[in-house]
C-alpha cells in the first residue's frame, strides 16, 4: 500500500505508512552515497529545535496552540527514541543542499506525526504541514548547523569522561612506578637515566591539556545562530520568535546557548567546527604518539626493549606460535589516522563556502561526529584493555640502565664533556662500565663516583657544581 506525494520537482509513491514524505525519499534516492544515516543524535536535536520553535511561534501568536502542541508531543517522541519515527529517517549523512533533505526529513516525519495526534492521516498535512508548522520561522542555514553544534557538545562528554579515567589511570601508574629507574631515550638512542613513573606521568600531563582543549570547544558550540533563517537577516521571523527562540532552546537543552551577535557570519563561517575537529585531531596525534611509546617499550618481549609488559588480549598471528601482537595500542594509532583525514576533509569543507553560506556542513558533520566517536572508543579499549593492566619488569629496565653508557652525561661537570665522550666512546667499544672506567683512570674517587651516578638522584633537578676549568 503506498500513498501519493508531490512537490515542485513532481509527484513520488511513499509507502502507506511511513512518516517520511516525498522530499526525503527523494534524498534518498539521489544520495546513496555512504549507506550510513543521520546520527541518531543529529536526529534528536533536530527534533529540540523544532519543539523550542513551536514553543516560541505559539507564545508569540504564530502559531494555534493546539498545532503547536501537537507538534511538541512528537517531538518528543522523538526525543525519547520512538522506534517507528527514527525509522522514518532514511536521508544518507552525506548529502547536497546544506541539510535541507535532513531538515525536510524532520519537518515530515514530526507533522505527519503530529497530525495524526490530530486525528489526521499520514501525507495529508491538513493539520500540520512539514513547512508551514513545523518549519515556521526557520530555515535548513540555521537550524542544520544549530543541530550540528548541539550534537558536538552531547558528542564531546562521553569523550571527556573517558579521557578523565584515562589521565587517572596514567596517574596511577605514574605513582605504581615511580621507583623503577630505567634508561631515558632520544631519538631512540640511550639518553639519561630516569624513572619508568615520569614516563607515565608525562603521558598524563598530555592528556589533561587534551582535556582542557576539548573542553573549550564548548564556548563555540554555545554561540548558534538559530533564528537568522536563510543568511541572516530574519526574514520570515517574528520579533518575538528572534528575541526567545534562543533562551527557549537553551532552557530544552540544559546547555547556556547564546544568540550570535552577527548572524550573517554565525551562518557563512564554519570556523567554530574547523576548531573543534582540530582539537580531537590534537587528542588523537597525542595518543598514537603514547601509544607509540607503549609499543616500543613492551617491545620483544625478549629481544626488544620489554620494559613493560601490556595485557595480552588475543593471539597476535595465525602463523606464528604464542605471538602476542599489541593490538591496543595498534586500534587508537589506526583511529589517529582516521582522525587526521577527517580534519583535513572540515578544513577543506570549511574554506569551501561561498558567500552568505557553506552548503558543505553535511561532510563536516559526517567527520566531525565519526570523529569524536571513534577516539571515545579508542580512548575507553586504551585505558581498560591496556593501561590499567600495565606491568613492569624493573630487572630489565636496571638491565638496559647498567649497560647503557648515558650516564655519562652526569660527568661533563665534573671531567668535561671531552672526556665524559671519551670514557663513553671506550665503554661502547670494551664493554667494560663508565663506572671501572672512571676508577681506573683516577678521574673521580669512588665515594664522589657513586655520589654522581646516584641513578636515583640523576631523575630529579639538582644543583650543578661550577664548570669544570671555572
Amino acid at each position: 500500500m503506498s500513498r501519493m506525494e508531490s512537490d515542485s520537482i513532481g509527484t513520488l509513491q511513499i509507502p502507506e505508512d511511513a512518516y517520511y514524505g516525498v522530499q526525503s525519499l527523494r534524498a534518498k534516492n539521489n544520495f546513496p552515497i555512504t549507506g550510513r544515516l543521520m546520527d541518531p543524535i543529529f536526529i534528536q536535536n533536530l527534533a529540540r529545535i523544532k519543539r523550542a520553535a513551536a514553543i516560541t511561534n505559539r507564545d508569540c501568536g504564530c502559531l494555534r496552540p493546539q498545532v503547536a502542541q501537537a507538534i511538541i508531543d512528537a517531538c518528543d517522541e522523538l526525543i525519547a527514541g520512538d522506534a517507528a519515527l527514527m525509522a522514518g529517517f532514511i536521508v544518507d549523512a552525506i548529502q547536497g543542499g546544506a541539510g535541507t533533505s535532513a531538515n525536510m526529513n524532520a519537518n515530515e516525519v514530526i507533522a505527519n506525526r503530529a497530525g495524526e495526534l490530530l486525528g489526521g492521516r499520514k501525507g495529508a498535512y491538513d493539520k500540520v504541514h512539514p513547512n508551514d508548522h513545523v518549519n515556521m520561522a526557520q530555515s535548513t542555514n540555521d537550524v542544520i548547523p544549530t543541530a550540528g553544534k548541539l550534537t558536538v557538545l552531547d558528542l564531546l562528554e562521553p569523550l571527556l569522561r573517558e579521557l578523565a579515567a584515562l589521565a587517572e589511570a596514567m596517574g596511577e601508574k605514574a605513582r605504581q612506578f615511580d621507583h623503577i629507574l630505567k634508561m631515558g631515550r632520544t631519538q631512540l638512542e640511550d639518553a639519561v637515566p630516569m624513572r619508568l613513573g615520569q614516563s607515565f606521568q608525562a603521558y598524563r600531563s598530555v592528556i589533561c591539556r587534551d582535556i582542557r582543549r576539548l573542553e573549550g570547544v564548548r564556548q563555540d558550540m554555545y554561540t548558534v545562530n538559530l533564528g537568522g533563517t536563510a543568511i541572516g537577516t530574519a526574514i520570515n521571523v517574528d520579533p518575538g520568535y528572534l528575541a526567545n527562540i534562543v533562551p527557549n532552546l537553551a532552557r530544552l537543552t540544559g546547555r547556556p546557548l547564546g544568540q550570535a551577535q552577527d548572524l550573517f557570519d554565525a551562518t557563512e563561517h564554519l570556523d567554530g567546527f574547523v576548531a573543534a575537529s582540530a582539537a580531537v585531531k590534537t587528542c588523537a596525534v597525542d595518543l598514537s604518539k603514547i601509544c607509540n611509546d607503549l609499543r616500543l617499550l613492551s617491545s620483544g618481549p625478549k629481544t626488544g626493549f620489554g620494559e613493560i609488559t601490556l595485557p595480552a588480549m588475543q593471539n597476535g598471528s595465525s602463523i606464528m606460535p604464542g605471538k602476542v601482537n599489541p593490538v591496543i595500542p595498534e586500534v587508537v594509532s589506526q583511529v589517529a589516522f582516521n582522525i587526521v583525514g577527517n580534519d583535513t576533509a572540515i578544513a577543506m569543507a570549511a574554506e569551501g563556502g561561498q558567500m552568505e553560506l557553506n552548503p558543505w556542513e553535511p561532510v563536516v558533520f559526517y567527520n566531525l561526529f565519526e570523529s569524536i566517536t571513534t577516539l571515545t572508543g579508542a580512548v575507553h579499549t586504551l585505558t581498560e584493555n591496556c593501561v590499567r593492566g600495565i606491568t613492569a619488569n624493573e630487572d630489565r629496565c636496571r638491565e638496559l640502565l647498567n649497560a647503557s653508557v648515558g650516564i655519562s652525561t652526569a660527568l661533563c661537570p665534573y671531567i668535561g664533556y671531552k672526556k665524559a665522550a671519551e670514557i663513553a666512546k671506550t665503554s661502547l667499544k670494551t664493554g667494560i662500565s663508565v663506572r671501572e672506567l672512571v676508577l681506573r683512570e683516577g678521574l673521580l674517587d669512588e665515594d664522589k663516583l657513586n655520589e654522581i651516578l646516584d641513578p636515583y638522584a640523576l631523575t630529579a633537578p639538582t644543583k650543578a657544581p661550577l664548570a669544570v676549568g671555572v
